[in-house]
């Protein structure tokens, strides 16, 4: 390797080394780091260089395989691969590797960020309807499709604004209802819901509402606002979040990052008063007609949450002391200020669910450091063939 390669050139054999958080597996190749995606742990391969920006690091794809894994298998899609669709991380390998690779991942997480020394298995979801005829296939039930200026419908390449164009058969992660829009049905952007009302097509900044239905209730939301993509998700975490939670009849409960209000409707149900965080306004409007059936037992306030707990006693919607705590943050968790505000409160329990590894680990670690514990942690593989996951973790002070 020399100073001047650049994307595009090939090096190699290289032998790949461990899998990485973010799709792709770390390989080193005459002293340089090489991110290397399409690849897996052992395998021996050529690399095409992608990215060379970093000094640190450079970025490439698996182009030749030399030395196969055994858990490697051929792609169900015909786009997925080197330089084609960036959707799907892992189409190349068996899905119960998959799941193992995304279990490595969050124990390395764990140890680096948080000081655990914790292997979590990523457990398999059943999708629950037609799931294409193959495991981690058909599932997701949300997809944004992009239209080519020859009206053909595709998604884009892996870091990237190339659009992929699909093939006959479409997304085969997506359910079969959204595999594949129409050609020429759209300019620009279409977003497509199989939901639990109905199959919905949306154009452009059409934001209908849709309907979905989990923990009993149905639940109103903007077609191009966010719900779970996997179908059984809604049911599994709030079911999860409440195991952990262990509710009593009386309870104050935060829902932080509180969406829509699945949680919070899973916490009313269980008999808690329930103050639901968001900063999304059109997000508390669909909490609150989603929930005001309950009255005054869940209330919603459109706010950052780290604003919310940090304001003044008196000016703040939040109370000082809380029993119950629902965190679902973004994928770029919650972080030191809303943690600090948080534990202020001393919940008895709080549930963190979360879809990045790396910033649950951090925020755990910041947990621990303000004397929580870490009394149970589950991970779901809700993102077959992409290298995400959702874990959801339950938490309790060192001291009652």
């Amino acid at each position: 390797m020399t100073a001047g390669t650049q994307p595009g050139d090939v090096i190699g054999p290289v032998t790949v080394g461990p899998v990485a958080h973010g799709g792709h597996c770390v390989a080193r190749h005459e002293g340089r780091v090489i991110f290397v995606r399409h690849a897996l742990p052992g395998e021996t391969v050529m690399i095409t260089v992608t990215d060379t920006a970093q000094s640190s690091y450079w970025r490439g794809d698996a182009t030749a395989i030399i030395d196969a894994s055994a858990d490697r298998v051929d792609p169900a899609c015909p786009i997925a691969g080197p330089g084609l669709c960036g959707g799907c991380d892992f189409q190349h390998v068996a899905p119960a590797a998959q799941r193992r690779l995304k279990a490595d991942v969050l124990s390395e997480q764990l140890h680096r960020l948080a000081g655990l020394e914790l292997q979590v298995p990523v457990e398999p979801v059943t999708v629950g309807r037609d799931d294409g005829g193959a495991e981690g296939l058909g599932w997701r039930t949300r997809m944004r499709y992009l239209i080519d200026d020859h009206g053909r419908p595709g998604l884009r390449a892996h870091r990237s604004h190339r659009v992929i164009t699909l093939p006959p058969e479409g997304c085969r992660i997506a359910a079969p209802a959204i595999s594949r829009p129409a050609d020429g049905s759209s300019d620009g952007e279409l977003i497509g819901v199989d939901a639990a009302d109905a199959v919905h097509w949306l154009f452009g900044a059409d934001h209908e509402a849709i309907t979905e239905h989990a923990i009993g209730r149905d639940w109103r939301v903007s077609g191009d606002g966010f719900w779970q993509v996997h179908p059984a998700a809604a049911d599994l975490l709030a079911t999860t979040v409440l195991d952990g939670l262990r509710p009593e009849a009386g309870d104050t409960a935060f829902d932080l990052y509180c969406g829509v209000g699945l949680f919070s409707g899973a916490l009313v149900d269980a008999g808690c008063r329930v103050i639901g965080v968001e900063s999304s306004r059109d997000a508390v409007a669909a909490a609150r007609r989603n929930l005001a059936d309950v009255g005054s037992r869940a209330r919603f306030h459109a706010a950052r949450v780290d604003r919310a707990l940090a304001a003044p006693r008196g000016r703040s919607a939040l109370p000082g002391s809380v029993d119950l705590v629902v965190l679902d943050p973004p994928r770029s968790g919650a972080g030191k200020r809303v943690i600090d505000q948080l534990v202020r409160r001393r919940p008895r329990a709080i549930a963190y669910v979360a879809c990045d590894p790396a910033a649950l680990a951090r925020d755990l670690g910041y947990l621990f450091g303000q004397a929580y514990q870490l009394v149970s942690l589950r991970a779901f593989d809700l993102f077959p063939m992409t290298h995400h996951m959702e874990c959801v973790a339950i938490l309790r002070p060192d001291r009652p």
